[in-house]
């Protein structure tokens, strides 16, 4: 009798009608069989571990990402992090989250994916963190997750919506974020689209003109530009060292623009997209991060480094472009909103200028 049984709708309905006593004893069991059956089907899963400040995000059963947000006491804003390949490579440095040989250890609040903003009437939310150098004076605003707004798993996409609040030094807020995450997932891809809306509170919300911004990725050691500057290191207890030139092995990252501009030399420049190559663990990567025609500011200048920092930066471009552009010192006024939309395309294998540009067009539409 089990085998006759059927999942769908229409053959579930005409068996129960034959079998009205059984109703009671079968009706459980294809709940639960069709529960099972639909989550077989979400290849994108999204986890919601609420002891631990995080959602997981799998594909196929497989890490991708995780959202994390455990709050200032650890992080002054909520992160993406790790960010993994479809290969399982990360693309985000370990450091200082979880620390890995040979990684670099200056910037302790560059953590995985992120967004924020270097002059928030006059608060500094980028180099905010538990770590502050001496050369950083403050006034220091923090970012606080306050929810989990919505989460969906999907075949095809896995949608979460999450809010927060950007704090200035005593507290008080002054801009609400809502920010969605689109996820998807192809054989040799990963996609992440970021959509941050922030509404301005009682008052006006001054941008003002500040290289550090906006949204941005700290890169594994891989994905750096080789250099022969002296630095710090971990090593494989993950304990700061100094060393006096820099092992270059395994580094293999390169910067393109859309505009044709590679290495170093992105930095400052305006794009449409730029596309950072290398290899990770023998797996050739292509880390894409693009704007979007409808910000403020397209195209983007790139505050793009090649020690691992790789961010695009629309609201300051008297900065960016070393005083060649006039000041933006982009204003919200009270009450109103700005969102902004930014792709992050992974992909496993060789890519080229034409493909990255078409996919460039289709977010775009």
């Amino acid at each position: 009798m089990y085998r006759a049984i059927c999942f769908y709708p229409r053959c579930r309905d005409v068996f129960l009608k034959r079998q009205p006593t059984m109703n009671r004893l079968i009706i459980p069991f294809l709940f639960i069989a069709q529960l099972t059956f639909a989550q077989s089907k979400q290849r994108i899963q999204l986890t919601h571990d609420e002891a631990q400040k995080r959602v997981s995000v799998t594909v196929d059963g497989k890490p991708f990402t995780a959202y994390i947000y455990p709050g200032p006491s650890v992080l002054k804003k909520a992160v993406l992090y790790p960010i993994l390949s479809a290969g399982g490579n990360p693309i985000t440095r370990g450091w200082p989250m979880d620390p890995r040989p040979g990684e670099r250890v200056d910037h302790p609040h560059h953590v995985g994916m992120w967004f924020n903003y270097g002059d928030v009437n006059g608060h500094d939310f980028w180099n905010n963190s538990t770590a502050i150098g001496p050369e950083h004076k403050g006034p220091f605003g923090t970012i606080v997750h306050t929810g989990v707004k919505s989460m969906k798993s999907g075949k095809d996409q896995g949608e979460l919506v999450v809010t927060a609040d950007w704090l200035d030094k005593d507290g008080k807020p002054m801009l609400q974020e809502t920010t969605t995450y689109l996820f998807r997932a192809g054989a040799n891809d990963r996609t992440i689209d970021h959509i941050t809306t922030l509404k301005a509170l009682d008052k006006d919300v001054v941008f003002k003109d500040n290289k550090e911004g906006m949204i941005a990725i700290r890169v594994a050691r891989e994905l750096e530009h080789p250099s022969n500057k002296p630095e710090v290191f971990t090593d494989a207890q993950g304990v700061a060292t100094k060393v006096p030139a820099l092992n270059n092995a395994g580094v293999t990252g390169k910067y393109v623009s859309s505009e044709g501009i590679e290495g170093d030399a992105v930095w400052g420049t305006r794009g449409k997209w730029v596309n950072l190559t290398g290899t990770i663990n023998a797996e050739p990567v292509s880390v894409v991060l693009f704007d979007h025609p409808q910000n403020v500011g397209y195209p983007t200048y790139w505050h793009a480094r090649g020690y691992g920092l790789f961010a695009a930066n629309p609201l300051a471009p008297s900065v960016m472009s070393s005083g060649k552009a006039p000041a933006m010192n982009y204003t919200l006024p009270a009450g109103q909103s700005v969102t902004f939309r930014h792709r992050v395309l992974i992909t496993s294998g060789n890519t080229t200028n034409q493909t990255v540009s078409e996919q460039a067009m289709k977010f775009g539409r």
